[in-house]
């Protein structure tokens, strides 16, 4: 699948990049051929045999450049995350919603550093754990 990331520089040789859909994943390379390498195996660990969803992959230009993570000094650039050597993995949902509850939803990821898909999946796992929590009371 085709992640975004956003790539800046550490210093004058060390690339960065932050991935808005697996939030605690950030690669390093000193190279973009590094970079890419160290972003695949980064995910591997993180997600590999986990029970933590991988959400799908923003693809909405508009939506990422509104994230707090653009500042601006770097760029947005896709890459191939092989999910095939991952356990766990997401899939692609669509539903429609009230335009106004949308924005809402995209200014609330926003604030929390997020995208649009993590917000409904985490806001999905938030509702079946209290209805878990329902049927222990």
């Amino acid at each position: 699948m085709q992640y975004p990331f956003y790539v800046n520089r550490d210093d004058d040789t060390v690339f960065r990049a932050s991935f808005p859909d697996l939030p605690r994943a950030v690669a390093h390379g000193h190279s973009f051929d590094e970079l890419k390498r160290n972003a695949q195996e980064v995910v591997e660990l993180m997600y590999d045999r986990s029970e933590q969803l991988i959400p799908a992959p923003t693809c909405s230009t508009a939506e990422l450049q509104s994230l707090e993570m653009d500042d601006g000094q770097g760029i947005w650039m896709f890459i191939e995350i092989n999910l095939t050597r991952v356990t766990s993995k997401a899939v692609s949902v669509q539903f429609s919603l009230p335009e106004s509850l949308l924005h809402r939803v995209d200014a609330a990821a926003k604030v929390r550093r997020s995208t649009r898909s993590m917000f409904f999946t985490q806001a999905a796992v938030h509702e079946l754990a209290n209805e878990d929590e329902g049927r222990v009371s």
